[in-house]
């Protein structure tokens, strides 16, 4: 005797491939993500700069001269394109995850800004009175 075999009911499968490309906010979300491995990659290149610095002075100044190439210099601005992009997106982020306040969430995302690019000149300041 045959053993006969149940159908099996039908179930709903959700494709997961390309879930993200359908929303538009989910598309800017993954950028914002992808754009935190800049943020990682441009850390690893100055830790390389770091551990070259502790190697002795020639083997840093092959790896500046190394920066100094198209290919470097086009990897630095494809990573100020995006590590710009993921501080913008953070600050617009920021003010919906705070609790209620009594100040607009532009307000907030427009002073983070301001305060990161007034840190940035005094630090750029800084760096070159240590360099005079």
């Amino acid at each position: 005797m045959m053993a006969q075999r149940r159908p099996t009911p039908r179930t709903y499968r959700r494709p997961m491939a390309g879930w993200w490309r359908r929303n538009p906010l989910f598309r800017s979300y993954m950028l914002r993500e992808a754009s935190a491995l800049f943020l990682v990659a441009y850390a690893l290149v100055l830790l390389v700069g770091l551990l070259r610095l502790a190697q002795g002075e020639a083997a840093y100044a092959h790896w500046r001269a190394a920066l100094g190439s198209p290919w470097a210099i086009a990897w630095h601005v494809a990573a100020l394109g995006m590590v710009s992009y993921h501080s913008l997106t953070w600050f617009q982020v920021m003010p919906k995850t705070l609790p209620r306040l009594a100040v607009p969430a532009a307000w907030i995302s427009a002073a983070g800004l301001a305060l990161t690019a007034c840190l940035s000149l005094a630090a750029l300041a800084g760096l070159r009175w240590m360099l005079a």
